[in-house]
């Protein structure tokens, strides 16, 4: 990147040029220009060098327990979250950042249990070519004698964890000012300290904090940081965290959101941003960085048929992605009695084992029992007349006709269960 300046009448405009490399036959240049008016131009350009370059995340909440998921998939999913310790450490070094810095929500709550504590800290130890800057959030806040006074004493020499709002100077150009959080709801700005906040002369100062910029709900503000925070504390940069999205909020201020994605309904999660100071005068550059192991995505379709359905699966959940997918499925409309049948089969028997994990919902998929699929049942006999009494129940809009259908579904599978057996 460089730097240059030309006078133009009364302003000096500063221009800034950066040239990537995307592959062997792909660049990427970026160009941009500000003015600043006449003074001091060589201590302005003087702030655009390139200083320490640092890596941003949050909210990791390791020993997640996924209530709703399988034994199986919960499983699966609390590793992923460890394992993102290392895909994050890999990331940071191969972006040149020796630094990273953790927003807040490092674990779920201020019990994770022995193995999630000690796999936490033997993966950042063994990546000690890293800086890991570690910030209590309110899911684990830093309470006297718990998590954090033994993270504190038992973290090794490359995890530095920020238990108090005090300036921390890990690099000769990077001032770090942590805003911790003591307990899980806090009616003051944790950040307010920033804006007075002493710093050695020409060190970069970087906020690291975990709350809202928004107020949400009528219970008053909770951890509300003020979302011009950075402009008013002389911030280069606010690190912050607890939105589980990447969220610009201004450009000298962002959410990283989760590494690793834990819900359905949010928007940019999975990333990471590897940040580039550029001095006082300048925002710093900044780059979004894909991390996750899982993709969680949500579908809802209207389907009339089976057919239909699988068109919908093929462009939503490709084959080669499968098992990295946990998916929630809504499916509604109008279908016959074998259809249904034949669709639940093809989720639960087999698109439920191809995925990491599916959930479904089909409450509202509904299946109307045509003449065919009573003769399937039985063309004559008891059985026919049991089939007839329940299709007619069903039809009725009351709980009496979902147990009816409910029934009539069930005493078709298993007529036809029967009959394979039988072949």
């Amino acid at each position: 990147m460089r730097g240059f300046h030309s006078d133009i009448h009364r302003f000096t405009y500063v221009f800034e040029v950066e040239h990537k490399n995307l592959d062997s036959d792909r660049s990427e240049v970026t160009f941009s220009h500000r003015y600043l008016g006449n003074e001091d131009v060589l201590g302005q350009l003087g702030g655009l060098q390139t200083l320490t370059r640092f890596l941003h995340t949050s909210d990791w909440q390791l020993g997640k327990p996924f209530g709703r998921a399988t034994a199986e998939t919960r499983a699966a999913l609390q590793d992923a979250r460890l394992d993102m310790i290392n895909t994050i450490a890999a990331t940071a070094r191969s972006s040149g950042a020796g630094l990273v810095l953790v927003a807040g929500d490092v674990f779920d709550s201020s019990e994770p249990g022995d193995r999630v504590f000690r796999q936490a800290l033997s993966r950042m130890k063994a990546s000690d070519d890293v800086k890991w800057v570690l910030l209590p959030g309110n899911h684990d806040p830093a309470r006297a004698d718990g998590l954090w006074s033994r993270l504190r004493s038992e973290a090794p020499v490359n995890v530095v964890a920020c238990v108090e709002p005090q300036v921390v100077n890990l690099e000769d150009d990077l001032a770090i000012l942590p805003a911790p959080l003591q307990f899980k709801r806090t009616s003051e700005d944790p950040t307010a300290w920033f804006d007075g906040a002493v710093t050695e002369p020409g060190a970069a100062r970087i906020g690291l904090a975990h709350g809202s910029v928004v107020e949400f709900g009528s219970d008053g503000p909770n951890n509300l940081i003020a979302s011009d925070r950075a402009a008013r504390a002389g911030l280069q940069y606010l690190a912050l965290g607890d939105w589980h999205g990447c969220k610009e909020v201004n450009s000298r201020t962002y959410y990283s959101g989760t590494p690793e994605p834990d819900d359905f309904g949010r928007d940019a999660t999975g990333r990471v941003l590897i940040i580039e100071p550029r001095g006082a005068n300048s925002p710093p550059a900044l780059r979004e960085v894909v991390v996750e192991k899982y993709s969680w995505r949500e579908a809802e379709w209207q389907i009339s048929s089976p057919e239909q359905l699988e068109r919908h699966i093929g462009e939503a959940f490709p084959p080669d992605q499968r098992p990295r997918i946990v998916a929630r499925m809504t499916l509604s409309g109008s279908v016959t009695l074998a259809d249904r049948v034949a669709i639940l089969s093809r989720l639960d028997d087999e698109l439920a084992h191809e995925l990491r994990w599916l959930d479904t919902r089909i409450e509202h998929l509904h299946g109307r029992a045509t003449d065919d699929d009573l003769s399937n049942i039985d063309s004559q006999g008891v059985l026919r007349t049991a089939a007839e009494r329940l299709r007619s129940m069903a039809a009725e809009p009351s709980k009496a006709g979902l147990i009816a259908q409910t029934a009539l579904e069930r005493l078709y599978v298993e007529i036809q269960r029967a009959q394979r057996a039988e072949s």
